[in-house]
């Protein structure tokens, strides 16, 4: 899994970078199970495109964040956007959203595939 980070507004430091690797590391075990679905060996399999903002005009007063996720997965692109005062916060409920958006992405897969094998199953043996 590649990580790209991307800012707007505010400056990437090395801590934000290593916050942003460490959060978004635990998507890799969900997107790691979908392997075998990838044409070319040596390809990684995601890449996750993180865009963090200060956002400079919003309706409420104070330093508004957004963090948005771009995950590409075969076949697939996820987005995901979280707005918050804490830039981590953002960070961490993008981060969970995705993970819920990941989670859909494999049960529609898995449910493709057993569809397939029922009909393919139903016509070699019959309607029984």
């Amino acid at each position: 899994m590649k990580i790209i980070t991307k800012a707007k507004n505010l400056e990437v430091t090395g801590e934000m970078q290593v916050f942003i690797d460490k959060k978004l590391a635990s998507l890799k075990k969900f997107i790691s199970v979908l392997k075998e679905d990838t044409p070319e060996k040596g390809k990684t399999l995601a890449e996750v495109f993180v865009e963090v903002e200060r956002e400079t005009e919003h309706h409420r007063k104070g330093q508004i964040f957004s963090c948005q996720l771009d995950v590409r997965l075969p076949g697939r692109r996820l987005v995901v956007k979280s707005n918050s005062d804490d830039l981590n916060k953002a960070i961490v409920d993008a981060r969970k959203e995705m993970e819920r958006e990941i989670k859909k992405y494999k049960v529609k897969n898995i449910e493709k595939n057993r569809r397939i094998q029922r009909k393919s199953r139903k016509e070699i043996y019959g309607s029984n």
